[in-house]
């Protein structure tokens, strides 16, 4: 007979609070336009994007994380010395360790939490979620603290006429705790790494020690790039139209919740043809309010289903309560998909 004592947490767990930080400067198609071939019909044709907020030198990923956070906790109605757990989801702070998540857990005033970091790309926010659900039932925290923060612009390679024109910068954060009754559903996820090279790093940190140039990018000048962001487009698409649209509805059904009981659909946003083929594919009754906050934000990889949650909620295009359909997809490839309930 075991002598380990059972843990004691929440019977559930639910999001309680949210928050997000866009960057002061809002870049427009028209300044993307300056380093490619192209134009901004194309551009809106073929994403949905007509602005994205880049961060200046001050906007760091923690300093975003703090305001985000900040937000979300004050929503939340709690302390920051009642958060016992911080899970930060970001592939663009460039220090390897310490994790960002400890700075960030002591700027908002969180005490000496668990605290760490995941790289899980633009599906980051879900898995960061779906950690703090556990966490929180498990009873190892009674709130927890998710971020999903980048600065793509780092990170964005303004001669590739394929993908100059997708990255914005942001932060999202949401606290989880706990709950009488089920809030946040079960997760669908996993991963399909034979598909990992359709979205990478254009060349490793390590290759920068070698010496060796021609293993570096450069510009037309003939200077070496900073590592960018590059995807096979078509292959990327592909795969979230069909692909992720059975996960969605696998979400769905392990949630047991039908698509004419939705309210909100918030997708990655990643494309406004992604998200307008997914609300096709599931055959999503009008009355459901679908994030389209691609448009003037951009891709934001972890950082976009919590900036889009908040603008719903905030221009009462969703209401706290309202049952809510999420998905995050991208590199990896990875996926996750679950059902809330929106604070």
């Amino acid at each position: 007979m075991s002598k380990i004592k059972p843990s004691k947490g929440a019977p559930y767990a639910r999001i309680m609070g949210v928050g997000g930080y866009r960057p002061t400067r809002v870049v427009p198609n028209e300044v993307i336009l300056e380093t490619i071939d192209s134009s901004d019909e194309w551009i809106r044709s073929r994403s949905g994007i007509a602005t994205r907020h880049w961060a200046s030198d001050e906007e760091t990923v923690a300093v975003m994380s703090v305001e985000a956070a900040g937000k979300a906790i004050a929503d939340a109605g709690i302390a920051p010395e009642q958060i016992g757990g911080v899970i930060v989801s970001t592939v663009s702070h460039f220090q390897q360790t310490p994790a960002i998540a400890t700075e960030i857990a002591h700027r908002v005033g969180a005490g000496k939490p668990a605290a760490f970091d995941i790289s899980a790309g633009c599906a980051g926010f879900g898995y960061g979620l779906t950690l703090a659900k556990g966490m929180v039932v498990e009873g190892s925290a009674e709130y927890v603290l998710v971020i999903g923060v980048e600065r793509l612009s780092d990170l964005t390679d303004l001669e590739d006429r394929a993908t100059a024109f997708l990255f914005g910068d942001g932060a999202g954060a949401v606290v989880v705790g706990p709950a009488k009754e089920p809030a946040i559903g079960p997760t669908v996820w996993g991963s399909e790494g034979d598909k990992s090279g359709t979205i990478k790093q254009t060349v490793p940190w390590n290759d920068y020690h070698v010496g060796d140039v021609s293993k570096l990018p450069l510009d037309k000048n003939g200077e070496i790039k900073f590592p960018a962001i590059t995807q096979e487009g078509q292959a990327v698409f592909r795969w979230a139209v069909f692909e992720m649209a059975k996960v969605a509805q696998q979400a769905l059904d392990a949630a047991g919740i039908a698509p004419e009981d939705l309210d909100v659909f918030i997708p990655h946003q990643a494309n406004m043809r992604i998200i307008d083929s997914m609300v096709k594919t599931l055959k999503l009754p009008e009355h459901v309010t679908v994030a389209r906050d691609v448009e003037t934000t951009g891709n934001t990889s972890a950082a976009s289903i919590p900036l889009a949650m908040e603008r719903l909620l905030a221009t009462g295009q969703a209401k706290s309560g309202d049952t809510a359909l999420i998905i995050g997809f991208g590199a990896g490839l990875v996926y996750a998909a679950t059902v809330v309930t929106l604070p």
